[in-house]
């Protein structure tokens, strides 16, 4: 690894970041509906015995429609549970409207009672992503170790989900950085697995 890539990386993420601050509250609504729609036809087509998303927090864009559509298509949904730093996330299923609790970093997850889950399709959270499916998450890998854990199980499909202006030509990468599949823009879904 060169030496300047953790600031390399540290410096994309506070300019995607602030990018993403920019989008206002009506694109962003906007866009949660389009995620809905086209997550839901993504799941369609792919047939995931479990789907998971991510509860926004902040500015990111909200899965909560999605949820919604994705339960109300009888397919079982999932939100993860964030542990100690280095280790991969736990998934518990949930359907909104169901309680959740404060978790780590003020994210709201499923109760410790509710199941474990293992998806083999998640809408993942990021800061910045390139058309290769590489993706710049928050800095702390959970999805990096979250996803070589169950794809050295099973098949997974993982989806970035992220505004267009989160968009880079290319995201350094390291070899444990996972690679995304889609990516779902409020313009396009990008299939990374041809580029």
């Amino acid at each position: 690894m060169r030496p300047d890539l953790p600031s390399l990386k540290q410096d994309l993420r506070a300019r995607a970041l602030a990018k993403r601050e920019k989008i206002t509250g009506e694109a962003a609504a906007a866009f949660a509906l389009r995620l809905a729609q086209e997550g839901l036809a993504l799941a369609a087509r792919l047939r995931p015995a479990v789907a998971s998303a991510y509860f926004p927090l902040g500015k990111e864009a909200s899965t909560l429609p999605l949820l919604e559509q994705l339960a109300a298509a009888g397919i079982k949904t999932a939100l993860p549970v964030t542990g100690k730093r280095g280790s991969p996330l736990v998934f518990r299923f949930w359907r909104p409207g169901e309680p959740t609790v404060n978790g780590k970093m003020g994210i709201s997850e499923p109760l410790p009672s509710a199941a474990e889950a293992e998806p083999d399709l998640l809408f993942v959270p990021l800061a910045a992503f390139d058309r290769k499916g590489r993706r710049l998450g928050y800095g702390a890998g959970f999805y990096d170790l979250t996803l070589a854990k169950l794809r050295a199980k099973k098949p997974v499909c993982a989806a970035g989900v992220a505004f267009a202006a989160q968009e880079w030509p290319e995201i350094p990468a390291e070899a444990h950085d996972e690679h995304l599949d889609y990516v779902l823009t409020e313009r396009e879904l990008i299939d990374c697995r041809t580029s």
